[in-house]
């Protein structure tokens, strides 16, 4: 059974990323566009669209070219969309690095995404400079300065031309994301102009009150895909974004109430903070109108406290990088959404549920695997054509790996995971990443990890760890091990040992019977 949205269709978009939301900047003129929370710098959008030509002009003196790649390694700052729609502009490919990434994990993308040039930030210039030399990367560009190195205000200066480069939107690269998709080992999502650009209008059609009364404070990492697409959503629509390099909940609250921010775009985590956090009460929020919530699944019973504290409506979506990136939304002015809901399909997106052992459908109000088909869905997986072919059948469905159902007004639910990811704050966390990090330790003979939910509602990897007789291991040291080696966010929470990880004949870990076990009183 197909499931179709039950929005009108919207027309795929023919024009690259940047014309699409930047083509009314310069008639919004002083309007903001971006302001930094800490220091209230204000960029307009004229400004935006000013430094976007100016930077432009500097990469392509820097020999930037179409089809190049740009490894873009920012916290959340005004520059960070300068840089992105710019290397647009040229036509060149940008693929974002997580801030929290140590240099083996940066290298390990820069070598895979063929990145020839990496913009960064001095903070995080030591990373990303030996990152770099592993992967052979040309040169590190800085936002700000450092010494021995380039700036980007150093080509923003630039007073020569901007090239006149054509785009193919459906075949030309925007961004390349990268992404454990539907296993464990990460890939580089290839999200053309087309899909991108469309998806903006898709949301667009649920979300029609954005505009430039619209104030959203955008603390969602932009190197990741909900934190782009929020960039591009409001940016496209003439609102003003207030810009956090990192969440802080103070500074949170403190720049919803001096800006008078009206929408929150947001995760779990940061809801359960506004429903429970004491400090909540010593800011004035009067302004907000809306909390929207994603990319992890939030208990409903968490988001009606958050929503009774606040006095708004908490409401979910859903969607994937692979998707650039959304599906389904609540739409604005749905007066009584379903609890836990995360909305419906956007305009153009056709759903399948499907039973994910025999691959048969299943109807409505029955629980199967999601199938996503629509102009959102990406062209593949970068170099990887057999992990392409797994995650989008022949047919053009692309199987995302979650269970979900719909009733029949239309709503879906996300049920479960049939992948292994886990989702740790918004995350995601491949269990055989971890797993090979633990077995990288002489003292563990073997180990399985799984995500378990805490008191608090975030799936936290827990490690399960056969030690080698005599390596006087504890869980203090095992997670000690981990936290050297991973990004903060992929660090191990909790470790219990056991004589042997059950296995199939195959030599496949059985999660389930691990999960199924009581947690250890360790």
């Amino acid at each position: 059974m197909v499931f179709a949205s039950p929005f009108p269709d919207v027309a795929t978009v023919d024009e690259p990323v940047h014309v699409h939301v930047l083509s009314g900047a310069a008639a919004r003129g002083d309007h903001p566009a971006l302001i930094d929370a800490g220091s209230g710098e204000t960029v307009t959008y004229a400004e935006l669209a000013g430094s976007v030509e100016r930077l432009a002009a500097g990469f392509a003196e820097a020999g930037l070219r179409k089809g190049d790649v740009l490894a873009l390694h920012s916290p959340n700052s005004v520059l960070f969309p300068v840089v992105l729609f710019a290397a647009s502009r040229l036509g060149v490919v940008v693929t974002t690095l997580n801030a929290l990434s140590t240099a083996g994990e940066l290298a390990t993308q820069l070598a895979d995404a063929r990145a020839r040039l990496v913009v960064t930030v001095s903070a995080l210039l030591p990373a990303a400079v030996a990152a770099a030399a592993q992967a052979g990367v040309e040169e590190v560009l800085v936002c700000d300065t450092a010494e021995g190195h380039r700036s980007v205000q150093e080509l923003l200066a630039s007073t020569a031309p901007v090239p006149e480069v054509p785009i193919d939107v459906d075949n030309d690269l925007f961004v390349l994301p990268y992404s454990s998709g539907t296993t464990a080992r990460p890939k580089g999502v290839m999200l053309c102009h087309r899909s991108v650009a469309t998806n903006m209008d898709q949301v667009h059609a649920a979300w029609t009150e954005i505009g430039p009364d619209t104030r959203a404070i955008a603390v969602l990492p932009f190197f990741h895909i909900f934190g782009m697409a929020m960039l591009f959503d409001f940016l496209s629509r003439g609102a003003t974004l207030v810009v956090l390099p990192r969440f802080d909940l103070k500074q949170f609250l403190a720049g919803i109430a001096e800006y008078r921010v009206n929408r929150l775009i947001v995760v779990p985590p940061i809801v359960l903070g506004m429903a429970k956090h004491p400090a909540v009460d010593d800011y004035d929020l009067s302004s907000l109108t809306m909390v929207f919530s994603a990319a992890a699944p939030l208990d409903p019973d968490l988001a009606g406290a958050c929503a009774a504290r606040l006095g708004v409506p908490v409401v979910q979506g859903y969607g994937m990088t692979e998707l650039s990136p959304g599906t389904h939304l609540v739409p604005d002015g749905e007066t009584d959404p379903a609890p836990g809901t995360v909305g419906k399909l956007l305009p153009g997106t056709r759903a399948r549920l499907v039973d994910p052992e025999t691959g048969v459908d299943v109807g409505a109000d029955e629980v199967g695997e999601l199938l996503i088909s629509g102009p959102q869905v990406m062209k593949g997986y970068f170099g990887q054509p057999e992990e392409t072919d797994a995650a989008i059948d022949a047919d053009g469905w692309l199987h995302t790996g979650d269970l979900a159902s719909v009733d029949d007004r239309g709503n879906w639910f996300i049920v479960d995971r049939v992948k292994e990811l886990i989702k740790y704050k918004g995350y995601q966390v491949p269990p055989a990443e971890l797993e090979a990090v633990l077995l990288s330790h002489p003292g563990i003979a073997d180990t399985a990890v799984i995500g378990r939910y805490n008191a608090d509602g975030d799936e936290e990897p827990v490690a399960f760890v056969v030690p080698t007789p005599g390596a006087g291991l504890t869980a203090e040291s095992v997670k000690a091990y981990v936290a050297e080696r991973v990004a903060p966010y992929r660090k191990v929470r909790q470790v219990e040992f056991v004589d042997a990880i059950p296995r199939a004949t195959s030599g496949k870990i059985l999660r389930r019977e691990l999960r199924q076990r009581p947690p250890s009183a360790m």
